[in-house]
């Protein structure tokens, strides 16, 4: 028969032993790790609900644009078809939607265009990919116009900076919606005879050529303030000292520390792109038919307003969305930047 006091010892050294762990295992020094400027900011923005969401809502639109043929596909429509032609009864007497709410059955989820009776669905999502792919060729071509023109003019001031600097006041002077329409049938009219039609990809271009002329002065003007703060750190005067060529100054000392406002300043553009696109497809002068557009779309809902305003519902939405979201993602990535923020 065991006695007390051996079951007393046998329980009681566990004990001691689970005790005297852990305070021999908290004597042991924390290993601190750093984290880099990039670990920072991503800490930052995950924090931020506001900037996280956006940011799903903006690759969401992405997604769907990349995947437009394969929705359309699976959906068994397309853009281009004319299905109130094809089919009567979609169409009244005054080739509005049959259906009610602008034609939205379980065939055509977001209805049918009034007139020729295409599927609002997939010219919303080929809208979408056509304004978006778009506006993203131009952002990047006004991002290296801005950061080149910048860079340019800080590092060496003087005279470079002087004349730089008086022609992005002749371009920032410059009327840029009126500049729009006029530019445009300009520039389509030197590749395309007056008498043949203009190919998409030639309106896409001219799209993206009068963007970037006409886009990049404010690109510019805050990587030049960005590099005057930079070019007379002692990093920059070691570079000098040591024989470093000015290009390569600008390219491997400046360059990487013009990131941030560079990357907020294109978030923040993205979105104004995308409504430049959409005025000048609304005014006649961007994209016409047939291809799918958002400011196509808004043009053609203008003139119908009245007789079928569903029409615009989804479009519509789907625009103030993306912009709302995208305007927040610009913010939210500011802030995570930004080490004095409070957000």
């Amino acid at each position: 028969m065991t006695s007390p006091t051996e079951i007393e010892g046998a329980v009681a050294s566990p004990v001691l032993e689970k005790e005297s762990g852990p305070q021999g295992d908290a004597q042991e020094p924390k290993k601190l790790e750093g984290r880099s400027p990039g670990q920072l900011m991503w800490a930052r923005f995950k924090s931020d609900r506001t900037g996280v969401v956006s940011a799903c809502v903006v690759l969401f639109f992405f997604a769907i644009a990349a995947a437009a043929p394969l929705i359309s596909k699976a959906y068994g429509k397309d853009p281009y078809t004319l299905y109130g032609q094809e089919n009567p009864d979609l169409l009244d007497m005054f080739t509005m939607p049959a259906a009610p709410f602008g034609g939205i059955t379980g065939e055509f989820w977001f209805g049918i265009e009034p007139g020729l009776g295409r599927d609002v669905f997939t010219q919303l999502l080929y809208g979408i990919r056509t304004s978006l792919f778009t506006a993203l060729v131009a952002a990047l071509l006004v991002t290296l116009i801005g950061v080149l023109i910048g860079l340019v003019g800080g590092y060496f001031g003087g005279r470079i900076d002087y004349w730089l600097g008086r022609v992005t006041d002749f371009f920032m002077a410059l009327p840029n919606q009126l500049f729009f329409v006029a530019a445009m049938p300009v520039i389509t009219t030197v590749f395309v005879a007056p008498d043949e039609e203009t190919p998409t990809y030639v309106r896409a271009s001219a799209i993206i050529i009068v963007l970037s002329f006409l886009g990049w002065m404010s690109m510019a003007r805050i990587v030049r303030a960005a590099t005057l703060a930079l070019r007379d750190r002692e990093f920059i005067e070691a570079a000098r000292i040591s024989g470093a060529s000015p290009w390569r100054i600008i390219r491997k000392e400046l360059l990487p520390n013009v990131v941030t406002p560079v990357l907020v300043q294109a978030t923040l553009a993205l979105p104004s792109l995308i409504l430049s696109i959409a005025f000048l497809s609304f005014v006649g002068v961007g994209y016409v038919e047939p291809t799918p557009d958002w400011g196509r779309m808004f043009a053609i809902g203008a003139d119908i307003v009245e007789a079928d305003p569903y029409y615009m519902l989804f479009p519509g939405i789907a625009m103030v969305v993306f912009i709302v979201a995208f305007n927040l993602l610009g913010d939210s990535v500011r802030d995570a930047f930004d080490p004095k923020t409070g957000r």
